[in-house]
């Protein structure tokens, strides 16, 4: 009963558990056993795969780990959940990329499904049991009718559809929050972009906009969205869409047109900060919440994910303009068991938040194959703590920061 069992999947992708190894997970390229203390039961929600090309890891009673004659397994979790590691796998020469998405470690503990994650994030919002409704048709139907021509409608309506984004869906369903995406160019290229991949690499799960919405069509579905939606916030910076900041000569003026219209709801930006000029022309235009996408604080690791046009010093630069004007700022930051917990990462975040008081952290799986992940990043300098402990440690020593998951109402 008590025994922390290893799965496998066979070729037809029926799983199983192995009776007599014990399971183990993974933190940056090492493999060790789950304890009970890093379990929490599967949630509801969660889905469960299998990962071709990558044979099952298990720890034999005399502590011998060697592969499993099947397919490592792996858990994908809801909004809300953090992983504390990675799944154990011996991968093939022959494998190719895993799409993607956030593999988390599953094992058979007290004849359930356990995950080794942790909870950081309350949030019925974001329920899956509020998406994806036999009415959602019908909805965008409705919305498309009352935004007739807006191409923001029409891109949100096919995310809503077709990629079942429920930030796009919450527009149709006139609530909470609801992304406006605006902007087609990026001025980063992330190993993990979710809109945008080369050719040879996996398939991106969402299609970049491919128009530039004008200053009218945002502020059209801006006030249409605040002036009725309980809660509402409007977001620019989705998953479809480049960096919005980029944008600013249309976000600027359509955030102004929309204040004379309504004074309801809050207008956030969803930005990797990185062009401060941009950013301070839509702070000053009225934006109320600035999230920044950051997976670290260390210059080096900053270069090699995001690749980007700008340094990390821009994105401090962002950062301190909307404090100052008094912009709640959160982070959103990309997380990855033996990458961020490193003991090099964990004091540069230590200097980070000394220097910029933000009042939030979002903590984010990172969705990507952790092999090519590890593959581009700088080796590891020091021990790591673990994902639990890099959490509590942020909170213990900075207790003005909300550390959660979910983006929360400050209006």
């Amino acid at each position: 009963m008590n025994e922390i069992r290893a799965l496998y999947a066979d070729e037809k992708g029926e799983i199983f558990d192995a009776p007599g190894f014990a399971a183990m997970g993974r933190v940056g390229r090492d493999s060790v056993p789950l304890t009970p203390e890093d379990l929490i039961p599967l949630p509801e929600s969660a889905d469960l795969m299998f990962l071709p090309g990558r044979l099952a890891l298990g720890m034999t009673g005399e502590g011998e780990v060697m592969p499993i004659a099947g397919q490592a397994v792996a858990a994908l979790l809801p909004a809300g959940y953090t992983r504390l590691f990675l799944p154990a796998y011996e991968r093939e020469e022959t494998a190719e990329l895993l799409p993607l998405y956030g593999y988390t470690a599953v094992a058979l503990y007290r004849e359930e499904l356990y995950a080794a994650a942790i909870y950081t994030d309350e949030n019925d919002k974001w329920d899956p049991v509020h998406y994806n409704t036999r009415q959602l048709k019908k909805l965008v139907q409705r919305t498309k009718k009352d935004l007739k021509g807006n191409r923001i409608a029409e891109q949100v309506g096919r995310c809503s559809l077709e990629w079942h984004c429920c930030t796009a869906q919450n527009l149709f369903y006139r609530r909470w929050e609801a992304g406006i995406p605006t902007s087609p160019v990026c001025n980063a290229n992330c190993f993990g972009c979710i809109s945008l991949q080369p050719a040879q690499c996996c398939p991106s799960p969402q299609s970049r906009i491919t128009f530039s919405p004008t200053p009218e069509e945002i502020a059209e579905v801006g006030v249409y969205h605040l002036s009725v939606a309980p809660d509402g916030i409007i977001s620019f910076g989705q998953g479809c869409e480049g960096e919005p900041s980029l944008a600013a000569d249309r976000i600027a003026p359509a955030i102004s047109l929309i204040r004379r219209r309504t004074g309801k709801g809050q207008i956030n930006m969803n930005s990797n900060g990185g062009y401060t000029e941009g950013v301070k022309k839509i702070v000053d235009a009225g934006l109320d919440s600035l999230r920044v996408s950051i997976i670290s604080a260390r210059e080096r690791s900053y270069d090699a994910y995001y690749r980007a046009s700008y340094p990390l010093a821009s994105v401090k630069a962002s950062i301190r303009y909307a404090l100052d004007k008094g912009v709640y700022v959160s982070l959103n930051m990309l997380c990855f068991p033996g990458f961020n917990d490193r003991e090099e990462e964990v004091e540069a975040w230590r200097e980070f938040f000394r220097e910029l008081p933000v009042q939030m952290v979002q903590v984010r799986n990172l969705n990507v194959d952790p092999d090519a992940f590890l593959d581009i990043m700088p080796e590891a300098e020091g021990k790591c703590l673990g994902t639990k402990r890099f959490l509590q440690t942020l909170h213990e020593e900075f207790p003005q920061l909300v550390i959660g998951s979910f983006s929360h109402s400050v209006v």
